[in-house]
C-alpha cells in the first residue's frame, strides 16, 4: 500500500464500516477501542508511521462513525408522525399520496414498484371531499415497496401505462415485510431496510390505483426517459429472439435480469456464470471503447473523443440499469478517461479505492450488497493476483494465457464469496467460464447489440445477425446443461466465517507470492501496468504508452477495463526472480500450501457439535419439514413442505415467471447453507402437495440416498413427477410398512409404526395403489436418538391415533416388528429386525402410558387429529407444532391446543417462533427457535 494513499484510506474506511455493520452497543465500543489500539502496531509494521498511521486512523474511525451516522438515521418516520404503534399499523388501511420512483415490474398477477410518499389521506375521504381531505393529511417523507394484486388479465395492461414520476395515489394496507424465520434464511426485511424502505404496501386490484403523469419540469424526469428507452430497446430485442433467447439477450444487453428464464438462470448460476447476465465492467469496456472507435474514424481530436466518451458513460450507466457493478466500472472508466485527457498516469488500483470510496460516501448500504462485493473484490484481485498468477501459463500461446489468468484468478478470488452467498460451487467453472465468457463477451454481445440496433433502420437486415446469435446461444445452452448434468462436480459448503475468507485470501496470495518468486529461469513475465503509464499526445486516434503507438480503441479498453488489460498487453516489462527458492522457502511453500488445502477441507465439513444429534423444525409456512442431523452426522429430511395452489389453472396470465415454491427458495437454500453434502435418507410421510411438493427440488438438487414413502400414490401428477425424479436419479425407494426399523448409527433408530396398509395389495401389480386417504395412510415413526424418543406423525388422522392404540392394546404392533423388521433395505444393513421394543411393556394395558420426549403434533394441530386419548398415551413432555402463520385453516385448533395443555406438554409453534431447534445429546434436549413467540 505504500505509495497508494488513497488505497490505504479506502480499506481503513472499508474496515471501520465493516465493524460498525457487524457490531453494535457496547460491543462496538470495545471493538473500537481494541482496533485502535492495535491499528498503530499494526500499521508500523507494515512500515507505515508519522502522519501517515493518524491519517489511516482518521479513515478507519471515519467510517464507522458515518456508518453509524446513515444506520441511526435509517428507520420509519411513519408511526411517529401518525402517532400509531407499530404492531397496531401492520395491516392498517389508509390511502396514501406520493410519486412513482422505480419501473414497474408486472409479473403475472402481481405489479411492483417503489414509490416516494408524500401524504397519508383519512381513510374515509371520498372524491368529494378529497380537497378538504388533503389538507389534514399526514404529511411525509419516505419510500414504500408497493405490491398491487392484479385482478383482470386486462389490468396488466392499466400497470404497464405507470411510469416513473407518476403523481400517484393509492388504497391499500401497511404490510411488514416478513422476517428471517429460520436460523441462517433470507430476511426480506434487513434487505429493504438496506434500500432504506421500512413496509409494504399492498393494493388489491388496479382500480385503487390512480397515476398522474408529471407536469411542467417533472416530464423531463431522465429516469422517466431512461425507463422508455430500455422498454423500447427490450421490445426491439423480443421482435429479433424467440424465448428463451430473448429474455437472455435482454439480460445480456441491457441489463434486464427479470425477464430472464428462470431455469436459464438457473443453469448459469449452478456454474458460476451469472456474471455474464449482468451489465458489468465487460459491457462498460465494450461500450467505451466502441464509442472511441466510432470517434477515430471521425477523425476527432483524441481530447475530444475523450471527452464525449467521459459524458456519454453515466448515460450507459442509467441505460443499463445502474447496478452496483455498472456504477463502479462507470465511475472508473470516468476517472481513466479524466486522467487519460490530462495525460496523467492512471494506477487501477487507486482508481477502484476512488470508486469505492465514492459509492460507500453515497450509500454504505452497498457494503452489504453481492454486487458490490464481488464487483470489487473480483476487480481488485485481477490487479492483485493476476500478476502471480500469469507465470502458471507462461508456455501457453499468448490470447490463451491471457484468458486462462484472467479465468482462474476471476474465480480463485471470487469463490469465498460464492460459497458465502450461495453456498455451492462448481468445479466445472472453471471450464465453463474458460469455454463461454470469451464467446459470448466478443461475439454474442456485440452481434445481439448491433442486431438490435439495426432493427430501428430496417428489422430484415437485422434477422440474419439475430440468427447466428440464437445458434450460438443454443451451443452455449447445450454446453451449460451438458456440464450441469455431469454428476458429483457441484459442492455444496456451509456459510464459511468471515475470519476464514480472510485466512484464504492471505494464504492463497502468500503462496502464489512464494512461487511467483521461486522462479529460476531468467524470464520476461507476461505483467505490466500498462494503464499506469502516462499518456501522450501523438495525433488524432492515436497515443503512446511506453514509447509505443496504440490505438485510441485499445487506450479505452484500457481505461474501462484496467484489471483485465494487464493480461492481454503484455509487454515483457519486468523479469522472475533469479534464485531459485532456498530449502527454506520451499518448506515453507509446501506448509502454506497444506494450510491452504486444510483449510479448504476444513470449511467444506458440515459444521456440527462432536456426538450431538439436531432435530430442527423448519419454518416452511403451512406445512411440514424437519432436518433430522444424528451424533454421527447422517443427515434424514422428513417431508419437503410445499407450496398449495388453489388459483384457476386456466387463467394462465396468474402465472409468474418465478413462482414462489418452498422447495427451492426455502428447503434447499437452508440445506446448502448448513452445508448439507448429500440426505442419507428422505422420508415423505404422505403425498399431500403440502409435505411433498417441496422435494422435487430436494431431490433435483442435493444427492439423496435413500427415499421412503407409505408405498401408495395419490394419483396426481406432482407426486408422480416426483417418484420419477427418483428413479431418474437412481434413488432406491422404500415403501415403509408397520414395523420396520431404519438403523441410521449406533444412536438413532427410526422405529415405523404405520401405516399398517394390510387391507392394499401393493406388489400385486407393477403400479402403486392409489390412496385417497393419504392422511390415513401417514408414515408414523419413533425416533430414537442419543437416549430421547420422538414421536413423528405426519398428518394421520384420529381414526388412525384409535387404531395405533387398539394394537398397542392387544399385541399386535410388537408382532409387527417380529415379522416385518428384517424386511426392509437388509441387504445394505441400514435396517435391523426389532426383538423388543418400547411398546411391548405396554401392550397389554392402554391405559398404561409411557412418556416420550417430544410429539410432533399431528396435522399441523388439526381437530380432525390429536385426541384426548393419543395425547394422554404418548404424554409427551414437549409438542410442536408446524403451521403457517395467519393460515385458513385456523390450525392449530384451539380443542387441541387445550388439550395438550391439559397433558402439561410444552408447546413450541413454528408459526409464532419460527424454526424451532432441538440439540440432543445423552438424553438431554436443549431447545432454542428463531423468534420470540407471541401470546
Amino acid at each position: 500500500m505504500k505509495g497508494r494513499p488513497l488505497l490505504s484510506f479506502t480499506i481503513c474506511w472499508l474496515c471501520g464500516s465493516g465493524m460498525a455493520c457487524a457490531l453494535t452497543g457496547w460491543t462496538l465500543i470495545w471493538g473500537m477501542i481494541g482496533a485502535l489500539a492495535c491499528m498503530p502496531l499494526l500499521l508500523r509494521f507494515i512500515d507505515v508511521r508519522g502522519w501517515s498511521i493518524l491519517f489511516l486512523l482518521t479513515a478507519f474511525i471515519g467510517g464507522a462513525a458515518h456508518w453509524e451516522w446513515n444506520d441511526v438515521r435509517n428507520h420509519s418516520s411513519l408511526p411517529e408522525t401518525i402517532h400509531i404503534a407499530v404492531d397496531e399499523m401492520d395491516g392498517m388501511a389508509a390511502e396514501i399520496q406520493g410519486e412513482l420512483v422505480s419501473d414497474v415490474r408486472i409479473d403475472g398477477d402481481r405489479a411492483d414498484f417503489k414509490i416516494q410518499m408524500s401524504s397519508i389521506l383519512p381513510t374515509l375521504a371520498t372524491s368529494a371531499d378529497r380537497d378538504q381531505a388533503a389538507s389534514s393529511a399526514f404529511q411525509i417523507d419516505e419510500q414504500l415497496m408497493v405490491q398491487v394484486r392484479l385482478l383482470e388479465e386486462e389490468e396488466q395492461q392499466v400497470a404497464a401505462g405507470w411510469k416513473r414520476g407518476d403523481v400517484i395515489t393509492l388504497h391499500g394496507a401497511f404490510t411488514l415485510s416478513g422476517e428471517a424465520r429460520n436460523f441462517g434464511g433470507f430476511d426480506y426485511r434487513s434487505y429493504l431496510r438496506t434500500l432504506h424502505i421500512h413496509w409494504l404496501f399492498k393494493v388489491k386490484g388496479a382500480s385503487s390505483v390512480i397515476a398522474t403523469p408529471p407536469e411542467g419540469l417533472g416530464q423531463f424526469n431522465v429516469l422517466r426517459w431512461t425507463d422508455w428507452t430500455r422498454h423500447r430497446l427490450g421490445a426491439a430485442v423480443e421482435q429479433l429472439f424467440p424465448e428463451p433467447h430473448a429474455g437472455y439477450m435482454k439480460g445480456l444487453i441491457i441489463g434486464m435480469a427479470n425477464d430472464i428464464d428462470p431455469g436459464t438462470y438457473g443453469q448459469f448460476s449452478q456454474l458460476g456464470l451469472t456474471h455474464i447476465l449482468a451489465i458489468s465492467g465487460t459491457h462498460v469496456a465494450v461500450y467505451v471503447a466502441s464509442l472511441l472507435l466510432i470517434l477515430s474514424w471521425l477523425r476527432l481530436t483524441r481530447e475530444t473523443a475523450l471527452t464525449i466518451v467521459l459524458i456519454l458513460v453515466p448515460a450507459y450507466v442509467l441505460l443499463s440499469g445502474g447496478s452496483p457493478s455498472v456504477i463502479r466500472a462507470g465511475i472508473m472508466s470516468m476517472i481513466g478517461l479524466y486522467m487519460a485527457r490530462r495525460g496523467l498516469a492512471r494506477d487501477g488500483l487507486q482508481m477502484i479505492s476512488a470508486a469505492a470510496l465514492l459509492m460507500m460516501w453515497w450509500d454504505p448500504y452497498f457494503l452489504l450488497s453481492v454486487s458490490f462485493q464481488l464487483s470489487f473484490l473480483v476487480t481488485a484481485g485481477l490487479m492483485i493476483y493476476m500478476p502471480l498468477i500469469n507465470r502458471l501459463f507462461s508456455s501457453w500461446p499468448k490470447s490463451l494465457a491471457a484468458t486462462a489468468s484472467v479465468t482462474v484468478t476471476a474465480q480463485l478470488i471470487s469463490f469465498p464469496v460464492t460459497i458465502l452467498y450461495f453456498n455451492q460451487f462448481s468445479l466445472l467453472s472453471f471450464v465453463a467460464n474458460f469455454l463461454l465468457v470469451s464467446l459470448i463477451s466478443a461475439i454474442v454481445l456485440p452481434l445481439g447489440t448491433v442486431a438490435m440496433l439495426l432493427s430501428f433502420i430496417w428489422v430484415p437486415l437485422a434477422k440474419p445477425l439475430a440468427w447466428i446469435a440464437v445458434q450460438l446461444n443454443q451451443l452455449t445452452f447445450v454446453s451449460v446443461e451438458g456440464m450441469n448434468s455431469l454428476p458429483g462436480f457441484v459442492l455444496i459448503w456451509a456459510t464459511p466465517s468471515l475470519l476464514w475468507i480472510a485466512a484464504y485470501y492471505a494464504l492463497l496470495y502468500a503462496l502464489l507470492y512464494l512461487l511467483h518468486r521461486g522462479n529460476g529461469e531468467q524470464r520476461e513475465t507476461a505483467f505490466i501496468e500498462e494503464d499506469t503509464a502516462p499518456l501522450v499526445r501523438r495525433q488524432p486516434g492515436k497515443n503512446r504508452v511506453d514509447g509505443k503507438e496504440t490505438s485510441l480503441t485499445t487506450l479505452g479498453a484500457s481505461i474501462a477495463w484496467p484489471e483485465y488489460t494487464s493480461a492481454f498487453t503484455a509487454r515483457g516489462a519486468g523479469y522472475y526472480a533469479n534464485e531459485r527458492m532456498s530449502k527454506a522457502q520451499q518448506w515453507l511453500c509446501g506448509l502454506l500450501a497444506l494450510s491452504f488445502v486444510a483449510g479448504l477441507w476444513w470449511a467444506y465439513q458440515t459444521p456440527q457439535p462432536a456426538g450431538t444429534g439436531i432435530v430442527q423444525f423448519l419454518d416452511i409456512g403451512q406445512g411440514d419439514s424437519t432436518l433430522i442431523t444424528t451424533p454421527e452426522g447422517k443427515h434424514i429430511l422428513v417431508d419437503g413442505g410445499g407450496t398449495v395452489n388453489f388459483g384457476n389453472t386456466e387463467q394462465s396470465w396468474k402465472t409468474r415467471r418465478d413462482p414462489y415454491e418452498v422447495g427451492a427458495k426455502v428447503v434447499v437454500p437452508l440445506l446448502k447453507k448448513r452445508g448439507i453434502h448429500q440426505l442419507d435418507a428422505v422420508i415423505v410421510t404422505h403425498a399431500d402437495q403440502d409435505h411433498a411438493g417441496g422435494l422435487q427440488a430436494v431431490l433435483e438438487q442435493i444427492p439423496v440416498k435413500h427415499f421412503m414413502f407409505n408405498g401408495t400414490t395419490s394419483g396426481k401428477e406432482n407426486f408422480d413427477k416426483l417418484l420419477n425424479t427418483a428413479m431418474e436419479r437412481k434413488i432406491p425407494l422404500y415403501a415403509i410398512q408397520q414395523g420396520m426399523t431404519y438403523k441410521a448409527d449406533k444412536e438413532t433408530s427410526l422405529h415405523f409404526i404405520a401405516p399398517n396398509l394390510a387391507h392394499m395389495d401393493v406388489n400385486a401389480s407393477g403400479n402403486l395403489p392409489v390412496s385417497e386417504h393419504q392422511n390415513h395412510d401417514s408414515v408414523v415413526f419413533l425416533l430414537d436418538m442419543a437416549g430421547t424418543s420422538m414421536l413423528f406423525t405426519g398428518d394421520m388422522d384420529a381414526a388412525a391415533e384409535q387404531d395405533l392404540l387398539y394394537m398397542i392394546q392387544d399385541g399386535s404392533l410388537a408382532a409387527q416388528f417380529e415379522q416385518k423388521g428384517a424386511d426392509f433395505g437388509v441387504t445394505e444393513g441400514v435396517v435391523q429386525r426389532v426383538l423388543t421394543h418400547p411398546l411391548q411393556d405396554n401392550s397389554n394395558d392402554v391405559s398404561t402410558t409411557i412418556s416420550i420426549d417430544v410429539l410432533k403434533v399431528a396435522h399441523h394441530g388439526s381437530k380432525t387429529s390429536s385426541t384426548e386419548a393419543w395425547l394422554q398415551y404418548w404424554n409427551a413432555k414437549t409438542a410442536v407444532i408446524s403451521a403457517g402463520v395467519n393460515n385458513t385453516y385456523g390450525h392449530p385448533n384451539p380443542g387441541v391446543m387445550e388439550r395438550l395443555e391439559a397433558t402439561g406438554s410444552e408447546i413450541y409453534r413454528t408459526d409464532q417462533m419460527g424454526e424451532v431447534q432441538m440439540k440432543v445429546k445423552d438424553g438431554k434436549i436443549d431447545i432454542r427457535y428463531k423468534l420470540v413467540a407471541v401470546e
